[in-house]
């Protein structure tokens, strides 16, 4: 299965259109080194100051965390030079007791289930 095919119809959480539609996930920011069981994702939000990068960074986590084999490591990226925080929000999104922390919060959940639904 194509990690990109994956990813790409997540739903924005403040727009009704999907990643790909947005040019938020875009095929040559997913990397799959299968030899060596890594995978690597670059996503550009819409806006340098984004309120939504961690959240969207989140639902491809959460998204690849549900479908991928779990000998996968995922790593996630803003890419370079295109958020006002990024180092702050790929820190977060690449700390597993932090992914697991905001997975506990339940409105988070919900709304993280919510941008993949009709991901398939």
């Amino acid at each position: 299965i194509e990690v990109y095919d994956l990813i790409r119809r997540i739903n924005d959480p403040e727009h009704p259109l999907t990643l790909e539609q947005l040019n938020v996930t875009y095929l040559e920011g997913v990397n799959v080194d299968d030899k060596n069981n890594s995978i690597l994702i670059y996503f550009t939000p819409t806006i340098p100051h984004c309120s939504m990068a961690t959240l969207i960074g989140l639902c491809i986590r959460v998204k690849l965390l549900r479908s991928l084999p779990e000998r996968f490591k995922v790593d996630i990226y803003i890419t370079p030079g295109k958020h006002a925080s990024e180092d702050a929000v790929n820190k977060q999104l690449n700390d597993k007791e932090r992914v697991a922390a905001a997975l506990e919060n339940s409105h988070l959940l919900s709304v993280v289930d919510n941008c993949l639904a009709n991901s398939d």
